[in-house]
């Protein structure tokens, strides 16, 4: 049985750790807190340590999960890589495209597995879109648009010293909250090249980061994309894609398909998770067996380091052209 370690034991860790306690091995919790650590690893049957090499030392690894801040992802990453370790990363990556490159060259040298948390693409509504649209169902595909509209009080931000910080969130509620809608955006219309944004904070304080951003994306095949996040819609909505070809279109809102080919779906009940960050669903769970399926040869991995860079690609763009008022080139968005 494939034996884990988590690094991190927060909410997310937490969360990680339930998964992980039913498909495999958890061997050891890691956390600078030592409390927590202890407390997680009591939780399920593992051992606390204070760092990632005490626990290389001590206990039988062959997978780490990264659940610290995202700027933290990347020393982490590649310290378990350079020990011959595969990986699982908590979205993104990584805070920015040469850091997330440093961990892909870590993983070639190592030449072991890593996937990046992208459970929505293992969502059933998700896979029926993709599907239909590798299939041609819905003709030449024209169009898209991402919207994450959440709400997040101040408190949200005030709980942690490195919420809604550069160095460690990385961004703002385009990184943070809607990264996995722009991954799922990616999926659906192919490779991006040219991004132009605009983003704002409108709603809270204390933050160096956006609360809301909008903005464009040119794909390689000609198709338009919009862009959408917020953690200022009180009292919060969804997160919503919707895809737009000559022959048919699909509208996926919080993880349900509500629209697809040419009628409104009925959907089979609310899904909530989208609007909840702490809690994973049942796509956490299928993600991680295609995991486990591509470490034991039975599966390809569906979810790469490549395959987050583009989404990562995208964000860091928008910021830029936020910046500087311009369209910003991502010709060089390629692995």
């Amino acid at each position: 049985m494939t034996s884990f370690a988590i690094v991190g034991a927060g909410v997310i860790g937490a969360h990680h750790a339930a998964i992980l306690s039913r498909l495999a091995s958890l061997t050891a919790i890691v956390d600078v807190d030592t409390a927590r650590a202890e407390q997680l690893a009591s939780a399920h049957g593992a051992r606390p340590y204070p760092t990632l090499a005490a626990a290389l030392g001590a206990a039988p690894i062959d997978a780490v999960v990264v659940c610290t801040p995202t700027g933290r992802h990347g020393p982490v990453a590649i310290e378990a890589l350079r020990a011959g370790k595969h990986v699982v990363l908590e979205k993104p990556a990584e805070i920015t495209v040469e850091r997330t490159d440093e961990i892909i060259r870590a993983q070639r040298d190592a030449g072991t597995l890593v996937t990046v948390i992208s459970q929505h693409r293992f969502d059933p509504a998700t896979e029926r879109v993709l599907e239909a649209i590798g299939r041609g169902e819905f003709g030449r595909v024209t169009s898209g648009i991402a919207s994450v509209d959440w709400w997040r009080a101040q408190s949200y931000y005030d709980s942690g010293d490195w919420r809604g910080t550069w160095a460690l969130d990385g961004g703002g509620a385009l990184m943070n909250q809607g990264v996995h809608t722009v991954d799922l955006l990616i999926a659906a219309l192919g490779r991006p090249v040219e991004v132009f944004a605009w983003t704002g904070t409108l709603a809270h304080e204390r933050i160096e980061v956006e609360d809301v951003a909008a903005g464009l994306v040119r794909f390689d095949s000609g198709a338009l994309g919009v862009l959408h996040a917020t953690t200022s819609a009180y009292p919060g909505l969804s997160a919503r894609l919707q895809v737009h070809g000559d022959r048919g279109s699909a509208v996926i809102d919080n993880d349900e398909l509500t629209y697809f080919g040419d009628a409104a779906v009925t959907a089979t009940g609310a899904n909530t998770a989208s609007q909840d960050p702490g809690r994973l669903s049942g796509a956490h769970h299928r993600q991680y067996l295609n995991f486990l399926g591509a470490l034991a040869g039975t599966e390809p991995l569906r979810v790469d380091l490549a395959t987050n860079r583009l989404a990562i690609s995208v964000i860091t763009g928008a910021y830029r052209s936020a910046r500087t008022g311009r369209p910003v080139s991502l010709a060089g968005s390629a692995a």
